[in-house]
């Protein structure tokens, strides 16, 4: 695993992304999606970027090498009741607030490096939900893995979107110090 070169992490609140920063994650997504981004779904990223930041409750994090942004995440709290892993897993204490994490984006320069682990734990750090879930790309194995490791288990599989791909369903338990 090569150094740890980030520097600092900025934090955005809902409806906060100017329309700079608003590009800036639209560009650190298409590099870190490089030949995915041929597909009309992820040419969509820019309305997914707005459909989250309006979202209450919104947070992004920003990784910065110096001046030089390397990747984010970012995600909101669920609307209680609407949560869309409900029909695959139901939590044994019954407890079903939820932080859906929307997006996870590293630039191929500062992958191998730790900093997609380390983009995640920010973004959830402190957050006062029971559970963390995120959807992945099926074919994505090793991004399914990682999640893993992190702690999120499988509980589906599910299409969003008639054109989006099949995408894993995870979930991972929080704790009130972040994840674990």
């Amino acid at each position: 695993m090569e150094p740890h070169n980030v520097t600092h992490y900025r934090r955005l609140g809902q409806d906060e992304p100017t329309t700079a920063e608003r590009q800036l994650l639209i560009d650190i997504h298409a590099a870190a999606f490089g030949d995915e981004m041929q597909d009309p779904f992820h040419q969509r990223f820019p309305w997914f970027v707005d459909h989250w930041s309006e979202r209450p409750g919104f947070v992004c994090v920003i990784g910065y090498d110096g001046e030089t942004a390397i990747g984010f995440a970012y995600g909101a709290p669920a609307v209680v009741g609407r949560e869309w892993w409900r029909p695959h897993w139901a939590p044994e204490s019954g407890e079903a607030s939820t932080f859906h994490v929307s997006e996870l984006a590293v630039l191929p320069r500062a992958r191998k490096t730790g900093e997609g682990q380390r983009l995640h734990d920010e973004l959830l750090q402190g957050r006062p939900e029971a559970l963390s879930t995120l959807l992945v790309d099926t074919t994505h194995a090793r991004v399914i893995a990682h999640y893993r490791e992190w702690g999120y288990a499988s509980v589906g599989a599910e299409r969003q979107f008639p054109d989006s791909p099949m995408y894993e369903v995870m979930v991972k338990r929080l704790d009130v110090d972040g994840p674990k």
